[in-house]
């Protein structure tokens, strides 16, 4: 038995990251004076990077500052990253392309999610060249709320047609991205160990699969 759509986060899971995006945070926190720590960093990763921004900064400033600070320091974050994927190496976790490619035939609709704006997730999925290989790309800003709330998968869904949560997969490298499959009741919550998080920590967050990486995806739904 395959789902009828797979939901798939995106940095970690799909394309590789090398610890970028943990340093474009530590920069643009660390120039506005908002206190963190790596175990913050690491427990939010899959977040909507808006709401990091304005948790954080909501320990230290007051609240009539928050909201100001936190969207200048996300707009540092991106610019962060954007500099370094514009220029530094953009590659796939090994054996993605070719697993979704192989579910894409077998009659899946792939939805790709990120907690990144829609510039950078544009970017990124062009410098992959991966702009024909999902049905639905799904930025931050598409959701009221980003992981562990369900809504980026109701709104995969609902663009794509898919009625029956239960013919969901959702797939992440994260306890948010695992957590939202489960809030969405998704028939299928499968963590990927090539990301952020070892088998400790996703082994302790419900789900149904814990997979090496999506590269064993096929095998799991029986696609050739």
């Amino acid at each position: 038995m395959r789902p009828t759509l797979l939901v798939t986060d995106f940095a970690g899971t799909t394309m590789r990251d090398d610890g970028t995006v943990l340093a474009a945070y530590r920069v643009a926190l660390t120039e506005f004076g908002i206190p963190f720590s790596e175990d913050d960093l690491a427990a939010r990763r899959g977040a909507s990077k808006r709401a990091v921004f304005r948790e954080l900064a909501g320990r230290t400033y007051a609240p009539e500052e928050v909201n100001e600070i936190a969207e200048r320091a996300l707009k540092r974050f991106e610019q962060a990253l954007r500099n370094e994927y514009k220029t530094g190496d953009v590659a796939e976790v090994p054996g993605a392309e070719n697993a979704l490619t192989s579910l894409k035939r077998a009659g899946v609709k792939l939805a790709l999610t990120t907690g990144f704006d829609r510039g950078l997730l544009d970017m990124l999925v062009g410098r992959l060249e991966w702009s024909t290989l999902f049905d639905l790309t799904l930025a931050s800003s598409d959701a009221p709320a980003g992981r562990p709330a369900p809504f980026l998968i109701y709104r995969a869904m609902i663009e794509l047609n898919v009625g029956d949560v239960r013919q969901v997969a959702v797939l992440g490298d994260t306890p948010l991205d695992l957590q939202s499959g489960t809030n969405a009741q998704a028939g299928w919550v499968i963590g990927v160990l090539s990301g952020a998080h070892g088998i400790e920590t996703l082994g302790a967050t419900p789900h149904t699969h814990l997979l090496p990486s999506v590269a064993d995806l096929p095998r799991l739904f029986g696609v050739d």
